[in-house]
């Protein structure tokens, strides 16, 4: 696994893509401070929706890095949760501005995958993840329902080895604003 993850880090360190695992379904990734990275998953996936992309974290305690505050019923929400939760704040910073949409909100998951976080911490950076399917498609499940479009589009695909044991559902997403009131978005 080192080497794998040596070798993804290298790719998404020259402003690369990758398709690789996570603890819910399969994803594309970039640097989440490269903007031309991010533009390159836009025009891969067909779609300029910013709200369609997340962040990936390897650990809680990194959150506070990109985002001016973060209210405290957030940090309760990723410490208690038992399954994989997005959640989805305002004033974002530090990551790439065509990342952001406009009303400046982030959405953000620390995955309980053992290779995404190993990565993630390699890396030293947030990790772009949305999901690998051209927009509007159905989200593949598994690696074998991504379609050759999207397997050829990115420079580096990890391993089915890798996968471990994701959900294989997306994550629920939680809104919350600047005073802490939260709503299920899913």
């Amino acid at each position: 696994m080192d080497e794998i993850i040596k070798e993804a880090v290298e790719v998404l360190r020259r402003g690369g893509l990758i398709l690789y695992p996570t603890d819910t379904v399969w994803g594309i990734g970039c640097d989440a401070t490269n903007p031309e990275a991010v533009a390159r998953i836009y025009d891969l996936k067909r779609s300029v929706n910013k709200k369609g992309m997340i962040i990936l974290l390897d650990r809680v305690e990194k959150v506070g890095r990109y985002f001016r505050t973060v209210p405290d019923v957030a940090w309760d929400l990723m410490e208690l949760t038992t399954s994989p939760l997005t959640l989805i704040m305002p004033d974002a910073v530090g990551v790439a501005e065509n990342l952001i949409p406009e009303e400046g909100t982030l959405a953000v998951r620390v995955p309980d995958h053992e290779f995404c976080r190993r990565l993630i911490g390699r890396l030293g950076r947030p990790l772009v993840s949305t999901s690998a399917n051209i927009s509007g498609e159905a989200t593949p499940t598994r690696f074998g329902e991504i379609s050759a479009e999207i397997k050829g589009g990115v420079e580096f695909v990890v391993p089915a080895s890798c996968e471990g044991n994701p959900t294989r559902t997306a994550s629920s997403i939680m809104m919350i604003d600047g005073t802490g009131l939260f709503k299920v978005i899913r």
